[in-house]
């Protein structure tokens, strides 16, 4: 019988690489030049085979990815509501760093994973070149423009709040999830844990804000 948490995990993750997928193409469509149209379209379709893998995974396992993705709508779509880019180099930032985040994330859950699951998350996790792509343009950009870099700093670290009060959401609500990398007792999940899994997140976030430039 497959896990609950590993279902929980390919359900997550599919849908992140779904929603990802819809916003890296509309961010597409508002890129400077057509390089810049052409690299966010590849990215995208890069998210759209991510989710096709997970779904077989899924349907492998006999689950209906669908059925799988379902819990985890609501927060997800509640945090791209939140944060709503309202220009190309935001949605850039924002791919950028939510990205980063995301993948901080489901790799602190994947180590406890069967191994066929956690090298497809693995897999999936993989960076197919947005990072420096995102980084070389983001910088550009700030160059020489401190009115910018603060705009896109403020958007960064304001990201950083809103996945977290997500991640925790998850963890909270979803028991099956929060097993595979808590320390405490089943179905728990303790302060300490939440604690942990935040600090490590931030750390990773401020690296990657230290990347652009940008005091974290």
């Amino acid at each position: 019988m497959t896990s609950p948490a590993v279902v929980d995990l390919l359900g997550l993750l599919a849908y992140g690489e779904l929603a990802s997928f819809g916003h890296m193409a509309a961010d597409a469509q508002n890129a400077p030049s057509l390089y810049d149209k052409a690299q966010m379209s590849k990215f995208a379709t890069v998210e759209h085979d991510n989710y096709n893998s997970i779904c077989a995974r899924l349907t492998a396992l006999g689950v209906d990815p669908i059925t799988a993705m379902q819990p985890f709508s609501t927060a997800l779509d509640a945090y791209h509501a939140q944060l709503i880019p309202s220009n190309w180099l935001e949605g850039l930032v924002k791919s950028y760093i939510g990205e980063g985040i995301a993948a901080d994330f489901y790799r602190e859950v994947s180590k406890y994973l069967d191994k066929e699951t956690a090298e497809l998350v693995e897999e999936v996790l993989t960076d197919r070149g947005l990072a420096d792509f995102a980084i070389e343009r983001i910088r550009q950009a700030c160059d020489g423009d401190s009115v910018t870099a603060g705009r896109l700093a403020l958007w960064g670290r304001r990201m950083m709040g809103e996945m977290i009060a997500q991640a925790g959401q998850v963890a909270t609500h979803r028991n099956a999830l929060a097993e595979l990398f808590i320390s405490s007792e089943p179905n728990e999940l303790s302060a300490e844990d939440v604690t942990g899994l935040v600090n490590r997140l931030t750390v990773g976030h401020a690296r990657r804000m230290d990347v652009l430039g940008f005091a974290s």
